[in-house]
């Protein structure tokens, strides 16, 4: 197994959350005999390999080439051509060619966290402290593997040794549920020694027993889903289900209020774990519709599909589809379900003291005689994560929190697992709580648009759609459809936006077309092992099939 490569990467530290400056030795000289000191008694090198470590933990946000993740889906795509998500979503992708290739980065931060671990215990800190940094650490390295195991399946285990650079690694592969086995124990091991929740300030950002436990729910939902469970065992099931509900028993989370918040609030009663940046206006510049110019520079990166705003019912929770839910086709986005203002820029909605143009020929839709980089292929814009800019004139600074782990997926983590244990009752449940925060209407029947008396198969759907909708651009749908192995039926197809035409009276003609297609090949329900790796592991690491 070619580590070494990453372990050279670990000898220096990586200091992103830590502000101070220290003159004893320049950062590039420090070495694993100054960080763990036994006369260093605060610690403060192996704080900052703590939070260097931290930085290990997904962040979601047009982290490939400045787009999100799901334009690789049939939510978005990318607003410009030729940007290296189509790898992705065209099945394009090869062990020589993956942007979203984690294996260098998850065994950098493994490596990092078995070095940490093997010699924390030098340091002469007060040992709360460090019980909560090892956990910590721990959990870091758990999650590691997940975000390997869902791209590649089984991988090699390193257990806790911190391999040196003179070693001669030759590892294979450890099976699938021999991972999961490894994650679910670890996140059990370290559960009493983590922080309870909810957390003061001092350590917001800090890892909790509730992120542990959603973890291990969202492993063993993996673990259950069709594409690892071809056998449908209900034990696997049952298990995914008994992790969800040991989240929502503890009783410490809630779904907040507004929706919108968060993602942008510090503190929410919904977020188990998030990816804490400090304070920034790059997502709206990166975001918001492309006519908002200096000194807003808004640049449109990503182009939201005609498909995703069709799923979102009207408000009344009925899909656009049922003749009886009041939908408009002359007032498209009047009366509908409010997540979608709230994920989705559409034309005629109010940013920076003017309504959003994408309307062909509007300032945020120009005619191709306007010279600009990118603009919306779809007649769409991504919203979500950003600032309240309605009423602003310039962008400020804001919070932005990536959520890793959130209440809302462990109640739909709950669902899903639940209905397929024929509990339909208890999918229900979750369901409407989803809904009635979203602010849809409870109707008569108290079910919020959603049908009533479902059987299995019908449940099944109708969380799918709730995951497509309030989970929306936080990394969940590509990773959705690969699990239920639906991916083949979903992502073959094109894709399309919508024609706007501005008439003399003002009011607007509505169409639609095609902009681009998805595609994917089945042998992408697991990545390919980078090339490097196999040909470097003298025949230990087996390639995925058909790579």
């Amino acid at each position: 197994m070619n580590i070494k490569t990453y372990m050279l990467a670990a000898v220096t530290f990586i200091f992103v959350f830590s502000c101070r400056k220290y003159e004893t030795y320049p950062v590039e000289r420090i070495t694993d005999n100054i960080v763990y000191d036994s006369l260093d008694k605060n610690a403060t090198y192996a704080e900052w390999v703590v939070n260097g470590i931290y930085a290990f933990l997904p962040n979601g946000y047009n982290r490939i080439d400045n787009v999100v993740l799901d334009a690789a889906t049939d939510d978005a795509v990318a607003s410009n051509f030729g940007n290296n998500i189509e790898v992705l979503g065209k099945s394009r992708l090869s062990a020589v060619n993956n942007p979203d290739d984690k294996w260098a980065l998850a065994y950098e931060a493994i490596r990092r966290a078995n070095l940490f671990l093997a010699n924390i215990h030098v340091v002469p800190r007060d040992e709360t402290t460090k019980t909560y940094w090892k956990a910590e650490v721990r959990f870091i390295r758990a999650m590691n593997y997940f975000e390997l195991l869902r791209r590649y399946g089984g991988v090699p285990l390193l257990g806790d040794k911190a391999y040196s650079l003179e070693e001669n690694i030759q590892l294979g592969r450890n099976t699938f549920n021999e991972v999961v086995s490894y994650i679910v124990q670890e996140c059990d091991a370290i559960y009493p020694s983590l922080r309870t929740d909810p957390i003061d300030n001092t350590n917001l950002g800090r890892i909790t027993q509730a992120a542990a436990l959603a973890l291990k729910s969202r492993t063993l939902l993996l673990a259950a889903s069709p594409l690892n469970n071809p056998a449908d065992d209900p034990a696997r099931w049952l298990a995914a289900a008994t992790a969800a509900k040991d989240v929502i028993n503890l009783g410490k989370y809630s779904l907040a209020g507004n929706f919108r918040e968060i993602f942008t609030n510090r503190k929410s009663p919904e977020v188990i774990l998030a990816y804490q940046a400090a304070q920034h206006s790059n997502l709206e510049r990166q975001n918001a519709p492309v006519g908002y110019v200096e000194p807003n520079v808004s640049q449109g990166y990503v182009s939201p599909t005609q498909e995703l705003v069709n799923a979102f019912p009207m408000q009344n929770g009925l899909p656009v589809t049922d003749a009886a839910s009041g939908y408009d086709p002359a007032n498209p986005y009047t009366g509908r379900d409010p997540r979608l203002a709230a994920t989705v820029f559409y034309n005629g909605m109010m940013w920076l003291r003017r309504p959003v143009e994408t309307f062909e020929g509007g300032l945020d839709n120009p005619s191709a005689a306007v010279r600009v980089s990118r603009r919306t292929r779809t007649g769409y814009y991504l919203r979500k994560f950003l600032g309240d800019f309605g009423n602003a004139t310039d962008y400020s600074n804001q919070n932005h929190n990536f959520p890793i782990f959130r209440y809302a997926e462990i109640l739909l983590n709950y669902a899903e697992a639940a209905n397929e244990t024929d509990d339909q009752a208890a999918a229900y449940t979750q369901l409407k709580e989803i809904r009635k925060r979203a602010g849809l209407q409870a109707g008569a029947d108290d079910l919020y648009g959603l049908k009533a008396n479902m059987g299995k198969t019908d449940m099944r759907e109708a969380i799918r759609l709730e995951r497509r909708l309030e989970l929306a651009f936080e990394e969940h749908r590509y990773w959705d459809l690969r699990r239920w192995k639906t991916a083949e039926q979903m992502l073959n197809k094109q894709l399309t936006g919508v024609k706007i035409i501005r008439n003399t009276d003002g009011t607007f003609t509505y169409s639609y077309q095609p902009v681009d297609y998805v595609s994917f090949a089945a042998k992408q329900y697991a990545y390919p092992v980078p090339y490097k790796e196999v040909t470097a592991s003298g025949g230990g690491i087996t390639q995925n099939k058909d790579w």
